[in-house]
């Protein structure tokens, strides 16, 4: 996401980062190079227009030319104005009953899906949510919607085989939700190839009947400028109250995400960056724009590992690599956990200045054959071998290899990382138990955790304690 023009941007400020003077021909080009940048990454011309213009204006005043580090004071001013182009503050849904959301898009762009995320996130937040089949068209779109509802455990309405009313399947959906107890109802309505006629009018009729609080267009990111445009016949038609950005992990330039707002005015509330039904994030514009000038954004990183992290795993893991006594049983448990993060890029882009890092580390480090493989090998050792790796010698070697179906070589490297990273906790000077005491020991710890947000803090900080292991 926003690879393209992050490696971009990250040249351009390196250039002005390392002026001990700036000129205004200095911030000419730089803006300039910005411009080309943004445009690359599928940003609408007339916004990149307007956007520079901008920044140009704060960047070229007395007070940053003469300024101690003119570099950084341009930067901060075109971090602040990328968060102001990306909405500001961010958006939280209306949710006031009666709490009705009507899921809008074009075909393929991932409404049903993005609908049970929704549902899901919803559900998490202690709400009641259904979901609603409204696609009278597309072959087996209720049937996918139902599949998805039942994986997500939220009840679901399924219009009668052969329905062609949407609004008479609406007003028998509202009088059956009233038996439900539900507090929110996702709406998710059919698409087509591209907008026509007879759906506008279709959505017309159905947001008249249902005057929704929340009307969100499901967009996919990878259309670029095309997204843009249709943002803007789905407001006209219907008058969209927010936009739900998917495939936002798949596009490595991202030009909608910067372009939908400042076109039609209105909020990206959500994103989707993967596949999973957990995959769904509200939208910051702050902390994308730290992302995309790769300042890190620790916030959500905390708050992606509330669900997927256990603490007490973590923290028990923590404690048990400070005396040395970790073993191969708290591995696999450590692997459980690596593998719930999902993968490793995206842990990475919440991370301040990992760009580099992320380039130089193998794609299927978490996850894919390497991880399968280190886990086939460890399932292969007995519950004594696991517990006492010390007592892992030739023969027992080639066994668990031969087990694992990989080679003695890979059995070899394994055993030699895991025993390098238990010798960097035992004695005085241990690298790791030194890092720990100066973190104020596992009080000390526990207390880091609880402050970056309870039980996602302690995904941040057990990851610390517990996962300095090279895979």
């Amino acid at each position: 996401m926003f690879n393209s023009l992050s490696d971009n941007l990250e040249g351009v400020f390196k250039k002005l980062r390392g002026q001990g003077k700036i000129s205004e021909k200095n911030i000419a080009d730089a803006l300039r190079e910005i411009r080309l940048a943004l445009l690359e990454a599928d940003v609408e011309f007339s916004v990149a227009k307007s956007f520079i213009e901008k920044v140009k204006a704060q960047a070229v005043g007395e007070k940053v030319l003469k300024s101690i580090k003119p570099g950084e004071q341009i930067v901060k001013i075109f971090q602040d104005e990328l968060t102001e182009l990306l909405g500001g503050n961010q958006s939280p849904l209306d949710l006031n009953p009666p709490a009705r959301i009507l899921m809008v898009g074009l075909n393929g762009a991932g409404k049903t899906t993005t609908s049970a995320k929704l549902a899901l996130r919803l559900k998490k937040e202690g709400r009641r949510p259904i979901l609603i089949a409204c696609d009278l068209y597309r072959p087996a779109a209720v049937e996918q919607l139902a599949t998805l509802a039942e994986q997500v455990d939220v009840p679901i309405y399924k219009p009668d085989p052969g329905e062609q009313n949407l609004v008479k399947v609406a007003k028998k959906a509202l009088k059956w939700a009233e038996t439900q107890n539900g507090t929110v109802l996702i709406f998710d309505t059919a698409g087509r190839q591209e907008i026509d006629e007879k759906l506008v009018d279709e959505l017309k009729d159905l947001h008249k009947f249902l005057s929704p609080k929340e009307t969100l267009l499901v967009a996919d990111a990878a259309t670029g400028q095309a997204a843009v445009s249709v943002a803007t016949h789905f407001d006209e038609a219907v008058g969209i109250t927010g936009i739900v950005l998917t495939k936002l992990d798949g596009d490595a330039r991202g030009g909608a995400a910067l372009s939908m707002r400042a076109v039609t005015g209105k909020p990206i509330k959500y994103i989707g960056e993967g596949e999973k039904l957990e995959d769904l994030a509200e939208f910051h514009p702050d902390r994308m724009a730290g992302r995309i000038l790769d300042m890190g954004d620790i916030v959500s990183m905390v708050e992606n590992m509330a669900d997927k992290i256990d603490e007490k795993q973590a923290m028990n893991a923590a404690k048990r690599m400070q005396s040395g006594k970790f073993d191969f049983n708290d591995f696999l448990g450590q692997m459980q956990m690596i593998k719930n993060l999902g993968p490793l890029d995206g842990i990475l882009g919440m991370l301040p200045g990992m760009k580099k890092l992320k380039k130089q580390i193998p794609s299927d480090l978490m996850g894919g054959k390497k991880m399968a493989h280190m886990e086939a090998i460890v399932l292969s050792m007995t519950p004594k071998e696991r517990a006492r790796p010390e007592i892992i010698k030739g023969t027992r070697r080639k066994r668990i290899a031969k087990g694992s179906g990989t080679t003695i070589l890979e059995v070899n490297k394994l055993l030699k990382q895991f025993g390098e990273m238990r010798k960097m906790f035992r004695g005085k000077g241990g690298k790791m138990k030194q890092m720990m005491q100066q973190m104020g020991g596992m009080d000390g710890m526990q207390d880091m955790m609880k402050g970056l947000g309870g039980k996602g803090g302690s995904g941040a900080g057990g990851g610390k304690g517990g996962l300095p292991f090279n895979l």
